[in-house]
């Protein structure tokens, strides 16, 4: 594989500006094709912009994105999900009153941009039901198949998020704070769980949790201000003294 054909997301000279604030200030990155990628940085960094940004929930006021070589900078965020690039939101997107095989399955039918498709029979929708099965299975949560997602705990919701996010078939993964408001436990489970998800799939994401950080990211950005201050490998930023100043040494996200 080329250096190019390698690189799955590339952001060139990424900004975005509301009035006179700049949130996003000429972010450029390239994101390996099959590696966790981190986003991190202390409160008010843009993270969570960027993330809108090459998700289009906003619109750059300047710079490209590029996915798959593709410049998908006009593209609309339906338009993007179909090509393959799906975000897990920090609040959960789950339906509360719908059950877990429920959720995951109005996740299938939704995939490519497809109708929910409400008024198909019970029966041609129960033919769902196998995959929908498969992808709850690998976030562990089969042993509460037709429980009502009101009901989960808050570590085994965002489990079901993440079931209904990857039942997309995501090429690349965006995670928003995936163990926010989790206890230790919840934490290590969906650690292990974002691991297993990338074993197959390239996984950005935007984590507060240096211990989840230093645990999973293959390649770490570290954002203050709007401005990408560092990159590299956790060992490598850690001991940046930029790093060190802007961030590890004040309150986290």
């Amino acid at each position: 594989m080329n250096r190019e054909s390698d690189i799955i997301l590339a952001t060139k000279a990424l900004s975005k500006s509301f009035g006179g604030f700049v949130a996003v200030n000429s972010v450029s990155i390239n994101v390996r094709r099959g590696s966790i990628h981190a986003i991190i940085g202390p409160n008010g960094a843009g993270k969570t912009t960027l993330f809108n940004l090459l998700t289009k929930v906003h619109q750059p006021t300047s710079g490209t994105i590029e996915f798959n070589g593709r410049d998908i900078t006009p593209l609309s965020s339906p338009e993007i999900a179909r090509l393959g690039l799906v975000r897990s939101f920090q609040i959960s997107a789950i339906f509360p009153a719908l059950t877990v095989l429920q959720n995951v399955r109005i996740a299938i039918q939704n995939r490519g941009g497809r109708s929910f498709d409400f008024w198909r029979s019970k029966t041609s929708l129960n033919r769902l039901n196998d995959e929908a099965e498969k992808y709850i299975a690998s976030v562990g949560l089969e042993d509460v198949l037709h429980a009502t997602a009101a009901d989960l705990p808050y570590g085994r919701r965002r489990a079901l998020e993440i079931a209904t996010t990857i039942a997309r078939e995501p090429e690349l993964l965006l995670l928003d704070e995936p163990t926010a408001g989790m206890g230790s436990e919840d934490v290590d489970r969906t650690t292990d769980l974002i691991k297993k998800c990338a074993a197959d799939r390239t996984v950005i994401m935007v984590e507060h949790n240096l211990g989840v950080v230093a645990r999973l990211a293959d390649t770490i950005t570290v954002q203050v201000r709007g401005q990408v201050v560092a990159e590299g490998s956790y060992d490598v930023v850690s001991n940046s003294p930029i790093v060190k100043q802007a961030y590890l040494g004040t309150d986290s996200e």
